[in-house]
């Protein structure tokens, strides 16, 4: 048996609520595996329920995607195998050494990109994912503004969207955003805190 070392909340507040705890970690059932984290994404959202902003069953442990290795298979498990990199999102309970989860919240993860990277992108790839796939279907021909183009989603959009081919105008803050949203292939950057933005969008795309 596995003992884990979990970040733990018994109340709602600020980051001292905290508790790290060791328990022991059941073997996984039938359609389950056993992984043991390398690296967890820490999501703003995630202290939204950390201050009880949101609602969130107590005691917890936050964390919502992490990136690991395949330690234990369940019953009836043939899609991963021990020692295979997986990464999950959407599955609360990410701020812990080793955990059991359901093999439909994993995916597998391809060589060549590192723990780190996944752990932090996952969500945000899937947010755009969705945006630029599923809810509308972005097009080489088309226009898109950006907001926070700087931020994690943004970074992503503006690459994504980039390679598509359609043309990107980010919005952002700063200067040093706008140098960072130019990088990840923003056409046109409007640092909304020196001009409007809605007159440089209608000046841009000529109304």
């Amino acid at each position: 048996m596995y003992s884990s070392l979990s970040a733990k909340i018994y109340q709602t507040g600020d980051s001292s609520v905290f508790q790290l705890e060791s328990a022991n970690v059941n073997p996984p059932k039938a359609h389950q595996v056993l992984i043991k984290q390398s690296a967890i994404g820490v999501n703003y959202i995630d202290t939204y329920f950390r201050s009880g902003l949101y609602p969130v069953e107590l005691p917890a442990i936050l964390g919502d995607e992490a990136v690991g290795t395949v330690e234990q298979v369940g019953e009836g498990v043939t899609e991963f195998s021990v020692g295979q990199r997986v990464a999950y999102s959407a599955a609360k309970g990410a701020y812990t050494q080793y955990r059991v989860i359901n093999i439909n919240e994993l995916v597998p993860v391809p060589d060549g990109i590192e723990d780190s990277a996944i752990a932090t992108s996952l969500l945000r790839g899937m947010t755009v994912e969705y945006l630029f796939c599923r809810l509308y279907e972005l097009k080489a021909s088309d226009t898109i503004l950006i907001h926070a183009a700087a931020g994690g989603v943004g970074q992503i959009a503006c690459q994504w969207a980039r390679t598509i081919g359609a043309t990107v105008i980010g919005t952002v803050s700063s200067a040093e955003k706008a140098r960072i949203a130019e990088k990840c292939g923003c056409d046109f950057v409007i640092n909304y805190s020196e001009q409007d933005f809605v007159q440089a969008v209608d000046e841009i795309t000529k109304g």
